[in-house]
């Protein structure tokens, strides 16, 4: 599944290993914001991290599950990082 993952961290160490850790997944397509596709096992397992990572008083991390019927319809303005994201075909 093709995940928009958006998260707003207020400690930079946290934020630090919550951007490092989506690397590992997934494209950074702004400072916050990462393109993952991820399968249920991949998941589970980010959301586990990430549970222990986040302070649940003071951060959020959202999960957008996105269609490749919706994900044809994304708009961009501005400069778009040089790759392509594909279910079908995501190596990590």
């Amino acid at each position: 599944m093709f995940y928009l993952v958006c998260y707003d961290i207020v400690s930079d160490t946290r934020r630090s290993k919550v951007s490092k850790l989506l690397e590992a997944y997934g494209f950074r397509v702004q400072k916050s914001v990462f393109e993952c596709v991820l399968d249920e096992k991949q998941f589970t397992t980010v959301s586990k991290y990430l549970t222990r990572l986040v302070n649940k008083r003071e951060d959020q991390i959202r999960f957008y599950p996105m269609s490749a019927h919706n994900r044809c319809k994304v708009a961009v303005m501005g400069t778009q990082p040089e790759f392509s994201v594909d279910d079908a075909a995501f190596i990590v």
